[in-house]
């Protein structure tokens, strides 16, 4: 099935038009909102270097799944 999603906004400017692959090997300074101080702070706690660092980290993964049992009970 294929899938379409405008990420302009969710992007850093240099990084739109990028593919996914491409986005995901980026560094986490690429999403919007993400300075490049809070990159090397999430570099120096959680050896998160790249958007797909972050997305696979076992920790954000543990507190997304939190969430989604919270909304799923009430």
């Amino acid at each position: 099935m294929a899938v379409s999603v405008d990420l302009a906004k969710q992007l850093d400017k240099a990084y739109e038009g990028l593919t996914v692959a491409e986005v995901l090997d980026a560094p986490v300074a690429a999403l919007a909102g993400v300075s490049e101080g809070d990159a090397e702070k999430l570099a120096a706690a959680f050896n998160i270097k790249t958007v797909r660092d972050l997305g696979t980290s076992k920790y954000f993964k543990l507190a997304a799944a939190l969430v989604d049992l919270d909304q799923a009970a009430k």
